[in-house]
């Protein structure tokens, strides 16, 4: 769990670096991009194979119609994850579409998932992505929702969602994982 633990605090420290350490990012330039970028394919690493090498501790058992809900959370965060690059309705009223997106994400998957690793990482990102939200509105207090766009983005949005969903349902079946319920 180890390596696991390693990764969340990289992901973290590499995306926090910005908010908590300005002056010290400013410093590096654009060679600081780099860093950060290396850092976090790093950390996505360790994350992946800490989680996949974590031992399974249950800590407890999900019920089976969570999976549904689950689902629906993993529509929504695709949506919200495309809307935000398309500007469509939703991020006139959510300043952070995507971070609102890995938080509805770590929620589906801590409601289906009742193991200590997983509990681990979909925990750890939902607290990185409240404690993010929170270090940008205290840095940037005035938000100007973007303008309206056409209902044409919604739609892209939408279908585009519906179509991850799809593809990262097939992944994980691939993988031995079954997120539509059943066996």
């Amino acid at each position: 769990m180890l390596v696991l633990i390693l990764g969340l605090a990289l992901w973290t420290a590499a995306h926090l670096y910005k908010r908590f350490a300005p002056e010290s990012r400013a410093r590096l330039g654009d060679r600081g991009k780099g860093l950060v970028a290396a850092a976090l394919v790093v950390s996505v690493v360790l994350m992946v194979l800490g989680y996949r090498a974590a031992p399974y501790v249950a800590v407890w058992t999900p019920p089976a119609f969570l999976t549904h809900v689950n689902n629906l959370l993993m529509l929504l965060a695709f949506y919200l994850y495309a809307a935000s690059g398309m500007k469509t309705a939703i991020t006139r009223r959510i300043r952070h579409p995507q971070l609102t997106a890995v938080k509805t994400w770590a929620v589906a998957h801590l409601l289906v998932n009742g193991d200590l690793a997983s509990i681990l990482l979909f925990g750890g990102m939902l607290a990185w992505a409240v404690v993010e939200v929170i270090a940008i509105n205290r840095a940037e207090p005035v938000w100007t929702p973007p303008p309206p766009a056409p209902v044409s983005k919604e739609v892209m949005a939408v279908v585009g969602a519906v179509v991850v969903v799809g593809i990262v349902g097939a992944i994980h079946i691939w993988l031995g994982v079954n997120p539509f319920g059943g066996a």
